[in-house]
This record gives structure tokens, sequence and C-alpha cells, in this order.
């Protein structure tokens, strides 16, 4: 599936229901189902000072995740997209799956906070590319300008 189809299916599910578990329930289907090469998709929500696994595909994973520890707390500590090629190199990587070899994670804000991360998991060394960085980033602008969080 391109890009551009799969930008405009997010937006499509985000004006039909906009609020942020309906949403993301039905975008981490959508991404699992249309990118190659993924073994989990899914959010974590920005909760009580940490992470909390959010609505997501995949094999069950980490229910909470404080901010620092792992790629998803390192995206929430800097603020900033995390392109992890080899978790295994990654100081402080999280195995939630062992087969788990590549990630890329980017932050979700609301009214200027984190509110939650976008997690894409691979079992493929080096699967994420410029273009899928570009992909997940657009798609957190589009969540983070229709997302309802009430």
């Amino acid at each position: 599936m391109s890009s551009e189809i799969l930008l405009r299916q997010a937006a499509e599910m985000l004006a039909a229901e906009p609020w942020y578990v309906a949403a993301m329930s039905n975008l981490s289907a959508l991404i699992f189902s249309s990118l190659p090469g993924l073994n989990w998709a899914g959010f974590y929500i920005f909760r009580n000072d940490g992470l909390i696994v959010g609505p997501f595909q995949g094999k069950p994973a980490c229910i909470h995740i404080p901010p620092g520890k792992g790629v998803c707390g390192t995206a929430v500590l800097e603020d900033r997209m995390q392109v992890v090629p080899d978790v295994h190199q990654f100081p402080g990587h999280i195995a939630c799956d062992a087969v788990s070899r590549s990630e890329i994670v980017v932050p979700i804000h609301h009214e200027g906070k984190i509110a939650a991360v976008i997690d894409l998991d691979s079992p493929q060394y080096d699967r994420f590319t410029a273009a899928d960085a570009e992909l997940i980033s657009q798609l957190v602008e589009l969540m983070e300008r229709y997302l309802s969080w009430n």
C-alpha cells in the first residue's frame, strides 16, 4: 500500500471517530496490515508519569515503561523520534518480544505535552527506512491535529 493511501485511510478513520481509543485501535490495525515486516504496531499512552500500553496489534506487550527506559521511554525523555536498526545494540532496550530486531517510536503531543507514542517493531534488522520515518511522522501530525482525548 502506498503512503498516500495509508494516510488518506488514516485521515478518514480519524474523521469518522477521533476519540483516541477507537482511533488508535483502528490505526494500529491499519498500520499492522499495511506495512510489511512488522511484528508489533501500537501505542503507549502517557499516564501517571509513565507509559502504559494502549491499543495495538501483535503479541502481548510490556505494560508499563518509565521515561528513559527502552526505545519508547527514550523517545519520551528526549521528545523525539527514535529509529533503531538493531534493538540489541540500544542501551537499556526492553525485550517485550524476543524476535524484535528493529524499532521506530514517535511521540504524539496534545496541548504541548507528550500524550502517547506510536511504536512499530520488526523481526528484521534495519527494517525502518527514511520513507517509513516520514510516513509515521505524517501520521502523527494527523493524529495530533484530530485526536480527541476526552
